[in-house]
């Protein structure tokens, strides 16, 4: 059995080591799996990984009715920070209060978090604490879509739950680096790994269920008071926190789930 992971170009070499961890999990369930990028050309495939950015190709990609992990439009849902909101709060679960602006001068109160519906990675997200520095974020992304949410104290802490179609195989505690109001563990972050309970198990399993995903990861804030607020989905989900974190090969699961959904 052969399978293409594709990724964006410029994420080949950032992600070198968790590729090559699951090309030797591949490997492990006699798959060949060669990497390729979202630029190319892509040729027919027992089944296609995609790990790219890209929810206008994964839909192209789609049409070939080759297995494809994700499907095209978790890629769609996940890349936009606005329609995630929308599907999880239709689910009942509590998220980020978040509405769409059109110009700064619809913002009342400060501080607030701006983002772009299609930022990723902690980037493209500011609080601002003025109207100047809204317009200024605005201008800086002049053809994008901007989101505004309140600033809620969180204490720079967030939960990203891994995902593997509706069974939860792990999750953790990100905590934001000095004087930064974002968790991202890529931006100097601190990790540790994370149990849900009942309620949060619930929730998660009912957004896979709903995206009828493979392998994505949920982020919600972690209140002080222990609740959560739904934030984003990351498709592709970054694993580094994970198995730097528990120690635990992810990419073994991945690839098995792969093959048991294909055989």
């Amino acid at each position: 059995m052969k399978g293409l992971l594709i990724y964006e170009l410029n994420e080949i070499q950032r992600n070198q080591g968790f590729i090559n961890l699951l090309i030797q999990a591949a490997k492990s369930n006699n798959i060949e799996l060669s990497v390729i990028d979202d630029k190319q050309q892509i040729p027919d495939s027992d089944f296609f990984f995609f790990r790219a950015r890209n929810p206008k190709l994964a839909k192209e990609l789609e049409q070939r009715n080759i297995p494809m992990f994700n499907r095209a439009e978790v890629n769609v849902i996940a890349n936009d920070k606005w329609k995630a909101i929308q599907l999880v709060q239709l689910l009942g679960i509590a998220t980020v209060p978040t509405r769409k602006i059109l110009a700064a001068t619809n913002l009342r109160e400060f501080p607030i978090v701006l983002k772009t519906v299609d930022g990723h990675g902690g980037s493209q997200v500011e609080l601002v604490n003025s109207l100047v520095n809204a317009e200024e974020f605005m201008s800086n992304h002049p053809d994008q879509t901007i989101i505004a949410q309140p600033f809620i104290e969180s204490n720079a802490t967030d939960i990203r739950v891994f995902m593997l179609g509706k069974e939860v195989i792990g999750a953790v505690k990100r905590i934001g680096g000095k004087d930064s109001f974002k968790s991202n563990f890529t931006l100097g972050g601190t990790v540790e790994p994370y149990s849900l309970d009942a309620k949060q198990l619930a929730e998660v399993e009912k957004i896979a269920l709903a995206l009828k995903s493979d392998y994505i990861g949920i982020d919600f804030l972690l209140l002080p008071d222990g609740n959560w607020l739904f934030n984003e989905i990351e498709d592709p989900v970054g694993a580094r926190s994970y198995y730097e974190t528990t120690g635990k090969d992810i990419a073994v699961s991945i690839m098995e789930y792969i093959r048991q959904e294909i055989t």
